[in-house]
């Protein structure tokens, strides 16, 4: 599959950030501002791990000779940091090669102007160009909550402290202003340092923020007890005020509007099981059962969106109300745009519990994903998961490289392989490694 991908990316796309694959052309969009060839920084190091050594090559050729990171346009800052700073940082630590380390540090360089707020809280959206500013408007908690794990390696890598120095900063500001009911909401502004409205969400435009700080907490060997804390006291606040049990005794993260309970579930927020599995180790060791217990819950709860829908890939969004459970009842949230949460809480759990379902319901995806998602050209997103005449929508999106097929991968992989012992994944799947505290050595290679 990544080679089909991959082949159908480079023959149709190459240099563009990414395939559209009925119409064989290569799309740009406005998300990078002006930075080419996400698909090929999102891909290097799943071609890497999958031993595709030739497609790895010509992607690394391609890192060289044309990634240009003096572009000019408005970049959103959560999406080049993930994608771009990940992408480029995971390849360096899998390989060594120094041209990836130098793009990363380069292009940190520049997202730095975004935090210049009178709360130093970045703004979302950035000019790449000289002057680096960014837009007005609130910014968004999942971005600036999601920067924590690429600049931490910043600093690792270029002896500058400021990238640290930016993300601790962010921290510090959270923790200090009022939570309602110990809840993030979901916006906050850059100038005041206030929350914008009451809006508390696990899937989009929260979720990141929560993966971070349990991640945040094990990259650090376990020696940063600040994120320890707040993902701790996050996960009460969740489960005091969004858990919930669905009549069919289904248990799924609602959404808060102010206090009123909004009974849905973004395709988002199922990273959650995966998040809350890593992160059952380490509360009071008498919670480890339950949080592992929660965490089964949940991705049970994914894999049902999946299971009732009649192509067996699941909506953006299910809902639990008016007697339906686990689908979409909206017309508008009925469609799969080849997102990698529910398959990437299955990896998480199969390697916590070797429970055969998990590799069980990965196939079920594969199965589903070569049959109404591969196109003559690669691999499309669907208009809607509950009709049997699939209607494409021409986009595979680099994600899909990056998250997807490597969290399937790494489900039918030997444990060894990107042990959770070495390496804690970004929010698009780019393996960072733990820094040990006793050692300057910071990483290991794959091998």
């Amino acid at each position: 599959m990544m080679k089909f991908a991959w082949d159908n990316y480079k023959g149709y796309a190459w240099g563009k950030n990414e395939l559209r694959p009925l119409t064989k052309n290569g799309h740009i969009g406005n998300m990078f501002g002006g930075l080419r060839g996400a698909s090929i920084i999102d891909s290097l190091d799943t071609l890497y791990i999958m031993g595709l050594m030739e497609e790895y090559n010509d992607a690394k050729e391609w890192v060289k000779t044309s990634l240009d990171l003096n572009s000019n346009g408005e970049a959103s800052l959560f999406e080049v940091n993930i994608r771009y700073v990940g992408g480029l940082l995971s390849a360096y630590y899998l390989t060594g090669e120094e041209v990836f380390k130098n793009k990363a540090v380069e292009l940190g360089e520049k997202l730095l102007p975004a935090f210049n707020t009178p709360t130093g809280i970045p703004r979302g959206v950035i000019n790449l160009g000289s002057w680096g500013w960014a837009s007005a408007g609130s910014s968004i908690l999942a971005e600036f909550g999601t920067l924590h794990l690429e600049f931490v390696h910043l600093t690792e890598l270029s002896n500058n402290p400021i990238y640290k120095e930016k993300v601790m900063n962010i921290r510090k500001l959270l923790n200090k202003i009022e939570k309602p009911h110990g809840l993030y909401p979901n916006f906050l502004s850059p100038v005041s340092g206030n929350w914008v409205q009451h809006h508390v969400s696990i899937g989009g435009l929260g979720d990141s923020f929560y993966e971070y700080l349990i991640k945040s907490y094990l990259m650090s060997d376990k020696t940063d007890e600040d994120a320890k804390t707040m993902y701790y006291s996050a996960m009460e606040a969740i489960e005091a005020n969004l858990v919930q049990k669905s009549p069919g005794g289904l248990t799924y993260m609602a959404e808060w509007r102010g206090g009123i309970l909004d009974h849905k579930m973004g395709h988002l927020a199922c990273f959650s099981g995966g998040m809350i599995g890593i992160g059952a180790d380490d509360g009071a060791p008498e919670k480890r059962q339950h949080y592992l217990d929660l965490a089964a819950e949940i991705t049970h709860t994914c894999h049902e969106s999946y299971a009732r829908s009649t192509t067996k890939l699941g909506p953006e969004a299910f809902r639990f109300d008016s007697g339906a459970e686990a689908t979409a009842t909206r017309l508008s949230d009925r469609y799969y745009i080849l997102r990698p949460e529910v398959i990437e809480s299955y990896m998480y759990m199969w390697r916590l519990t070797h429970d055969p379902k998990y590799r069980d319901w990965g196939w079920e995806a594969v199965e589903a994903l070569e049959q109404h998602c591969r196109v003559e050209s690669g691999f499309s997103g669907i208009r809607d998961v509950y009709t049997m005449t699939v209607s494409h929508d021409n986009m595979q999106q680099s994600f899909f490289l990056s998250e997807t097929l490597k969290y399937l991968y790494l489900l039918f992989s030997d444990d060894d392989l990107l042990s959770f012992e070495d390496w804690v994944f970004n929010t698009e799947a780019h393996p960072l490694p733990i820094i040990r505290k006793s050692s300057s050595d910071t990483w290991m290679s794959l091998s």
